[in-house]
């Protein structure tokens, strides 16, 4: 009966049937064949109820709602001044400065594909402008854009907590430090790309210079609202004041408060546009989650885990090629399937093989997401490249021939986050 489920759920991907859908069709497919199966019509129903029936899915819409406001408020280019001002003359400088941006921003959206749009609309005709290849620079921007769910507030992280059980303010705390460095790596790479190629250093020191005529003070009082947005957020969930879903609302009011009230840059009239359009691409994964949440619950009904976990133990002895065996099947699956799905899918079910190898939880849901994040610069689904692509006029496959350079820094960093587990549990104490 597991084949069938299996084997259902994959030919109706195949032929193009949303995933969710997918899901709880097969679910349906041993109740319908065993008339003594426990997970039947109204057990589905009570599992997408429950798998519906939790606060922490809230903060999924908060903080793509707060995301947008900040987007529409220009906060990504008072960050890029910020960072520009102090390290834009060095060596690659500018091209840092946009990974570092992508890197805080990701602290207000927790979306790689927002931290592409949002940072990518101002950042990418800034470095052409300063000489750099446009498909470099959308290449960075594509690639970077992955941090957007690697650092906190993260709704992959999110979508995980919910999915396994395990702690979302855990999770958060735990992707600091990879995020910074998979940042590192890719500053890396923009290092030797530059030392090789060169850079026009007369326009960039006159850009530079711009900058430090309107002065540094001001630049930084400018960026000083932006650079507060990621302290309110996570300084009150390490702090303890609040939850993570109750961050995300303290984020949306606060973008509001600074879009509306100290930058000005947006009228309360276009907040409820970006509140419909939060909805709009939160209802599909609200559905998703339950559908998985079913769907995991039917395959636990059937002995999925014990079987792929005995499967997998029989197969690996350790932990080490185990982890090595998770980052390609999860590199691969990011190249088809988003990063909602594949969480929701996998997740649960591979953690439980996990914490079998002694695997920490937390470790393993950070190992699993950035392995996704690779994916969201993998054609063909590869959704940084759909969104960085028509901002340099470019197609999604040609911009993706551009990103294997960068990508092959980020795996790097994937390969050093996966096998030193103490950067993703160091600050949880363990």
């Amino acid at each position: 009966m597991l084949g069938i489920v299996f084997g259902g759920f994959v030919v109706m991907l195949f032929f193009g049937i949303p995933i969710g859908i997918a899901m709880m069709t097969t679910t349906l497919i041993p109740s319908f064949a065993m008339s003594n199966f426990p997970g039947n019509t109204n057990y589905l129903i009570r599992a997408v109820v429950s798998g519906l029936d939790t606060i922490s899915l809230l903060a999924i819409p908060l903080f793509m709602l707060s995301g947008a406001i900040m987007a529409r408020g220009g906060i990504s280019r008072k960050l890029f001044d910020v960072f520009a001002v102090f390290i834009g003359k060095l060596r690659a400088g500018m091209p840092c400065a946009v990974v570092v941006t992508c890197l805080f921003y990701g602290a207000i959206s927790g979306s790689g594909p927002a931290t592409v749009a949002a940072v990518g609309a101002m950042c990418i005709p800034v470095l052409t402008e300063l000489g750099y290849d446009k498909m470099f620079a959308a290449a960075i921007v594509a690639t970077a854009g992955g941090l957007g769910v690697i650092i906190p507030p993260s709704i992959p992280f999110i979508m995980y907590g919910v999915t396994t059980g395990e702690s979302i303010g855990d999770m958060f705390t735990g992707g600091i430090l990879p995020g910074f460095v998979i940042a590192l790596f890719l500053m890396l790479y923009c290092i030797l790309y530059c030392t090789k190629h060169g850079e026009d250093k007369e326009k960039i020191n006159a850009a530079v210079g711009a900058l430090h005529e309107r002065g540094v003070l001001r630049v930084l009082l400018d960026g000083f609202w932006a650079l507060l947005t990621p302290v309110i957020i996570l300084g009150g969930i390490y702090s303890g004041k609040f939850t993570p879903t109750e961050a995300a609302c303290v984020s949306v009011f606060y973008a509001l408060f600074v879009s509306c009230f100290i930058y000005r840059s947006m009228k309360f009239r276009e907040v409820w546009g970006h509140l419909k359009s939060a909805v709009k691409s939160y209802a599909p994964i609200c559905l998703l989650i339950a559908f998985a949440i079913a769907f995991g619950r039917v395959l636990t009904l059937l002995k999925a885990p014990a079987m792929i976990s005995s499967a997998i133990n029989g197969a690996f002895h350790s932990k080490i090629p185990f982890l090595l065996m998770i980052d390609v099947v999860m590199l691969i699956m990011g190249m088809f399937m988003d990063t909602a799905s594949a969480i929701a899918i996998l997740g649960p079910i591979l953690l439980t093989t996990a914490k079998g190898f002694g695997i920490d939880g937390i470790h393993f849901g950070i190992v699993l997401v950035t392995n996704l994040a690779v994916g969201l610069v993998s054609p063909p689904v590869g959704i940084n490249l759909f969104v960085a692509a028509p901002l340099v006029d470019t197609t999604p496959a040609a911009l993706g021939k551009k990103v294997l350079a960068p990508c092959g820094f980020f795996l790097i960093a994937l390969a050093v986050i996966t096998f030193v587990p103490q950067l993703s549990t160091v600050l949880l104490g363990r």
